[in-house]
C-alpha cells in the first residue's frame, strides 16, 4: 500500500514528517478529515489505518486520547499483548491511577522502569522476561523473590499487580516499526485523501461490492443498517464488508465520489485515481472474477470491441459475464452482433 501511495502521488512515504500535527490528531478526533463523528460513526479518524483501524483499537484511542508518537507505540504494545490492556492498563487509566505513558505497554518498558527505580540491570531484565512470558505467577517462589526486590526499591503495588496479570507482551521495536508505517499511511489519508482511498480499495478491500458501494452514501448506510440488524448472525463476508463500508462512507462524507465502471476506462483489478473521483475496476462487479476481467482488458488493448459478441469471443468470457457487464451499465449503446441484417 505504501508503494502504491508513492506511485500515485510521487511523494516519498519515508519522508513523511512523523510529528505532523494534523495526522496525529486523527488518533483522537475526526476534525482533520473535515467530518464530524456523527457523519462517520466514529470519534476518531483511523478507519483503514494499519494497527489503529479495528473497533477494538479505536476504542483504546477513545479511552486514551494519544497526543504523541510515543503514546501510539504504547497503544500498539497494549493492543498486541495478552491481558496487558483489558482487565489491566485500561482499568488503571480509567481510574486515574496512571497515564497512558506510565502504563506498561511493551516488554521493554518493564526493564527501563525498574532500572530507573534503582534495580540492577540483571534483576530488571529477569523480571521483564518473567512477565512478558506470562510466568509471573507460575513460579510463586521465584516471583515472591522478585516482588521483594521491587518493594525494596519502592515499586508501587499497582505496578506489581499489573505485571502479575500479563500473559504476553509485544517488543517495543516491533511496535515502533508498525506505528511508523501506520503513521505514514495516516499522513496520506489526511493530506492525499483520493490517493489513500484508491490505494486502500485496491490493496485491502477484498469484499468490495460495487452494487452496494459505488452509488452514493444512502445505499452504503442502508447496507450498514442491514448488517447491524443481523448482529452476531451476520455472515463472515458481511462482517468483512462492514469495515469497507465504513471507509466508503467516510470517503463520501469527505466529498470524494466513485466514477462509473467503464468497459474501456476501468482497470481489470485496480482502482484508478482520476480528476473527478475514483474509478472501480471490472472485477469489483459482483460475480465477475479477476481472470475474466484481465482477459477483457487484454482484448480491448489489442483492438476496440465491435459488438457484444466480439467481447465474448476475443475476451474469452461466457454469457454470464456479459450479463454482469450489462447490469453494471458497461455495454450501453453496444449492439449484440456486428452483422448487418439483410432483411427488414
Amino acid at each position: 500500500m505504501i508503494r502504491m501511495l508513492f506511485d500515485l502521488t510521487g511523494k516519498d512515504p519515508t519522508k513523511v514528517p512523523l510529528d505532523d500535527k494534523e495526522t496525529m490528531s486523527i488518533f483522537r478526533s475526526t476534525e482533520a478529515l473535515g467530518v464530524t463523528p456523527e457523519q462517520i460513526h466514529s470519534e476518531v479518524g483511523t478507519f483503514g489505518v494499519p494497527e489503529f483501524g479495528t473497533k477494538f483499537v479505536r476504542g483504546m484511542l477513545v479511552d486514551t486520547k494519544p497526543t504523541t508518537f510515543g503514546e501510539l507505540i504504547s497503544i500498539s504494545g497494549l493492543s498486541h499483548g495478552t491481558d496487558v490492556w483489558l482487565n489491566n492498563a485500561q482499568e488503571l487509566i480509567n481510574q486515574g491511577i496512571v497515564t497512558l505513558s506510565e502504563a506498561i505497554g511493551c516488554r521493554d518498558d518493564i526493564m527501563v522502569y525498574l532500572m530507573k527505580k534503582g534495580l540492577e540491570p540483571n534483576h530488571a531484565f529477569k523480571i521483564m522476561e518473567t512477565v512478558r512470558k506470562g510466568k509471573a505467577l507460575k513460579d510463586p517462589e521465584k516471583w515472591a523473590e522478585f516482588v521483594g526486590i521491587m518493594k525494596e526499591h519502592d515499586v508501587p503495588d499497582w505496578y506489581i499487580k499489573s505485571c502479575e496479570k500479563i500473559k504476553y507482551m509485544f517488543p517495543k521495536a516491533h511496535a515502533a516499526a508498525y506505528v511508523t508505517n501506520a503513521f505514514r499511511i495516516a499522513w496520506f489519508k489526511v493530506h492525499e485523501p483520493k490517493a489513500y482511498y484508491t490505494a486502500y480499495f485496491s490493496i485491502r478491500a477484498d469484499e468490495f461490492d460495487s452494487d452496494v458501494m459505488i452509488y452514493g452514501k444512502e445505499k452504503v448506510l442502508n447496507k450498514m443498517k442491514e448488517i447491524d440488524m443481523q448482529g452476531n448472525s451476520a455472515t463472515a463476508k458481511d462482517k468483512n464488508m462492514y469495515a469497507i463500508l465504513e471507509i466508503v462512507l467516510e470517503m463520501y462524507e469527505r466529498g470524494i465520489k466513485f466514477l462509473p465502471i467503464d468497459l474501456y476506462k476501468s482497470d481489470s483489478s485496480k482502482f484508478l485515481m482520476e480528476e473527478e473521483g475514483i474509478r472501480p475496476p471490472l472485477n469489483s462487479i459482483p460475480g465477475l472474477g479477476t481472470v475474466a476481467a484481465e482477459s477483457i482488458q487484454k482484448a480491448r488493448e489489442e483492438e476496440k470491441f465491435m459488438c457484444i459478441d466480439d467481447i465474448q469471443q476475443r475476451g474469452k468470457v461466457g454469457k454470464s459475464v456479459i450479463e454482469l457487464l450489462k447490469s453494471a451499465g458497461c455495454l450501453e449503446g453496444m449492439t449484440q452482433s456486428n452483422q448487418m441484417s439483410l432483411f427488414v
